[in-house]
């Protein structure tokens, strides 16, 4: 990481001011590089000097300065002329000077990275966002944990009455009646048979939610405009709250137990309810292991609801993914364009960053402490050295035998005054939390933790200093990348089902637990951004079947980060993500209001493939194949295989598309027709056309994946991954 790059980006966020009222001079960042001195003022008479020379006079020089940057690194930013600007640029001691930004407010950030802007001047293009009304009146059932309804994202102020086709209730309970339930949470239930009285009696008998999950997710699909918001009121984060969808209903379902999960006969009930009660759509962002799938949701489905599911959290190793029937949209997720570096200060003033959420007072001294490096962070090992009152640098091994969260409590317990923690996804802070009030905790690479390694190990009374945390957003971040806790597929159950769907932001998203926002992490938080961009394209089109919502939302979704670079996986090692990472690519809202062609599916197919699973029907692979899905997966090609899809024509009446067709490696493929046109008064809407995928060499091999695009050579690109594995035997072992 170039540190010249991190900090000017720091600086540029912190300096948030007014323009001067003169209109010769503006506020100008001086980045200076790393201290020269430990003594803060030191650091700041330096940056007189410097200015005063530019100035002619002391006094002017003082009086221009802004802020004078001198903990973590060296700089300032002051009011200058641009004569004066180009003249501090020529000192050597001067890194860049560059002209103060003005940013606006963020949100949580996660819907301002998707193009999901809330407010649009009238002179600029209304996005989906707008076209949605927000969202107004689709009801989104959430089933999780409950909900903390005195939580300002579900401030019902200025909402219509509860939509007349709602036929919900307010179920009361303990810490729950029926004021609880308002405009916004038109509905809450509870289920609580699938849990025993034990944990019952350490939870809310009631809607009411402990765990803050489902507040969470429900504040991410649906929360209204909250101001002024940060993690904890830390300050990092800072911005706007909202929900992607922030005028839709909750309906609320809990069947999440702090202690006792989810029982899946709770869903079944919750789902079961729901459908009656009149959702628009589903949220779930909850699942067990691969194979564990909840078939009760055909039923929502074949009602016309949506139901979007998290892919859960066991990768980066293959065949993990869960919730992986055809009727669903499945979610992987993804990083956003934030980031909360942390500067850590060697004895040698070395300065590394790493990532942390270290902002407590309490815990920030801003002096050296002693360092000690002992490679894992068990009990034995830190038992084994004299860890009392040091910053901790180890290793999590691969596989980690120890987490970041028992590293944690393993250096609390053995009176560690600090942690750094070397894993291979630097950007993951889950766990950071319980640092809190506690010591500083910062996760980094492995080639940082060997940089700090180098210099305990030479270093006779080696020490660190870690400085509080920053936010940092937009171009500087490489986003998106598929985390590396996302499931991955291939689709052990149903190999012939390409899951998961879609990627969508899940790394540190903050939204509303209890009455605070929290930053959480998972395909949990990725999966709410899925249903409220569903709920947004239900809202307009209203006479989309559920297919047709999950084919815009896969056809739409990017291959390529905002660069145009091929976006990549996190794992070991990183890698170019491919459809078993996101399926069809990271979510884009904008364009999925528009797709051009949709692959539509009649519910009632959705019955044979149930009846497949249950064996009630044979030929179940051939028929797995031909679901018209919005993608191909041929997970046993011994010669040849003819698959069919069907398109409808969504966009202009006239048009005609050409297939464009990506290969995937070790397999010839063609379509026809590869030509397909519609006309204004045309016999049909939908043409059904046969992809041929034939085997280049018969050899047991793994998966490789390509595309079929339809391009109208205009506006619509409508592209559907595919993967396909060459058997020589019926039965594979290899599914990486």
């Amino acid at each position: 990481m170039d540190l010249r790059t991190t900090f000017s980006c720091v600086l540029l966020l912190v300096t948030l001011l007014p323009l001067s009222a003169n209109a010769s001079s503006e506020i100008y960042i001086v980045y200076m590089g790393e201290k020269k001195h430990d003594d803060p003022s030191m650091v700041t008479a330096s940056h007189h000097d410097i200015l005063t020379s530019v100035f002619g006079s002391k006094n002017e020089a003082l009086n221009s300065v802004v802020y004078s940057y001198k903990h973590g690194f060296s700089g300032f930013a002051a009011r200058l002329t641009e004569s004066q600007a180009e003249a501090l640029a020529k000192f050597p001691e001067v890194f860049s000077v560059k002209p103060n930004t003005y940013h606006e407010a963020h949100t949580t950030q996660s819907w301002d990275f998707l193009g999901l802007d809330y407010d649009v001047q009238q002179s600029q293009q209304q996005g989906l966002l707008q076209k949605a009304n927000y969202g107004e009146d689709v009801i989104i059932g959430v089933i999780d944990s409950g909900i903390w309804p005195e939580s300002l994202s579900f401030d019902d102020s200025g909402y219509s009455p509860v939509p007349a086709r709602w036929k919900g209730i307010c179920q009361a309970g303990q810490a729950w009646d029926a004021t609880s339930c308002n405009k916004k949470i038109i509905g809450a239930r509870w289920y609580s048979s699938g849990v025993s009285d034990e944990v019952l009696k350490a939870n809310y008998m009631s809607p009411r939610d402990l765990s803050g999950h489902g507040t969470h997710v429900a504040s991410t699909i649906a929360g209204g405009q909250v101001w002024n918001v940060s993690y904890k009121g830390s300050g990092l984060g800072a911005g706007v709250a909202r929900g992607g969808a922030p005028r839709s209903r909750l309906g609320v379902y809990k069947v999440c137990w702090v202690g006792g999960s989810c029982p899946m006969s709770d869903i079944l009930a919750a789902i079961d309810d729901a459908i009656e009660d009149g959702v628009d759509i589903l949220s779930l962002s909850l699942g067990g292991g691969a194979g564990d799938e909840i078939f009760g949701t055909l039923h929502a489905v074949l009602r016309g609801i949506s139901v979007v599911f998290s892919g859960g959290n066991d990768g980066p190793l293959p065949s993990t993914v869960s919730n992986a029937l055809p009727w669903v949209t499945t979610v992987a997720a993804s990083t956003i364009d934030r980031s909360f570096p942390t500067l850590m200060t060697l004895g040698n003033n070395e300065n590394l960053v790493g990532q942390s959420l270290h902002y407590n007072a309490t815990v920030i001294s801003g002096d050296f402490k002693a360092l000690v490096f002992v490679r894992r962070c068990d009990m034995q090992t830190l038992a084994s050295r004299n860890v009392t009152g040091k910053v901790v640098l180890c290793y999590a091994p691969t596989p980690p035998r120890v987490g970041l969260r028992d590293a944690i409590n393993f250096t609390v317990e053995a009176g560690a005054e600090g942690l750094i923690f070397a894993q291979n996804a630097a950007n993951s802070l889950t766990g950071l939390a319980v640092c809190e009030g506690i010591m500083p905790c910062v996760v980094v690479d492995f080639e940082i933790a060997h940089r700090i390694a180098s210099y305990w190990d030479i270093t006779e009374n080696p020490v660190v200093k870690v400085s509080p945390t920053v936010s940092v957003v937009g171009e500087g971040v490489l986003a998106p990348r598929v985390a590396h806790f996302s499931s991955r597929g291939p689709n052990t159950p149903f190999p012939a089902i390409l899951k998961p769907d879609v990627a969508a932001p899940g790394v540190s998203i903050l939204a509303a637990v209890g009455g605070s926002y929290v930053l959480f992490s998972g395909t949990s938080m990725a999966c709410p951004h899925v249903s409220a961009i569903t709920a947004l394209l239900k809202a307009v089109h209203s006479d989309w079947s559920p297919a047709m919502i999950k084919s815009a939302i896969v056809t739409t979704a990017s291959v390529t980060d905002r660069f145009g670079m091929l976006i990549r996986a996190e794992g070991i090692p990183r890698k170019q993500a491919d459809p078993f990472d996101f399926g069809g690519g990271h979510i884009n809202p904008d364009r999925a209001i528009d797709p051009g062609l949709v692959y539509d599916v009649d519910a009632r197919e959705y019955n044979k493939f149930f009846n497949c699973t249950m064996g009630l029907l044979g030929d179940c692979e051939s028929y797995q194949l031909n679901l018209n899905l919005p993608s191909i997966a041929v997970p046993d090609l011994k010669d040849s295989v003819t698959v069919m899809r069907t398109v409808t024509n969504v966009g202009p009446t006239e048009a005609t598309y050409q297939a464009v067709i990506d290969a995937p490696e070790g397999v010839t493929m063609s379509v026809e027709p590869s030509v397909i046109t519609f006309t204004e008064g045309g016999s049909s809407k939908s043409v059904t056309f046969s992809v041929i995928l034939m085997a280049k060499q018969r050899v047991q091999g793994g998966y490789t994946f390509g595309s079929l695009t339809w391009s109208d050579g205009s506006t619509h690109l409508v592209r559907i991954p595919i993967a396909v594995r060459t058997v020589t035997q019926d039965f594979v072992a290899d599914t990486s």
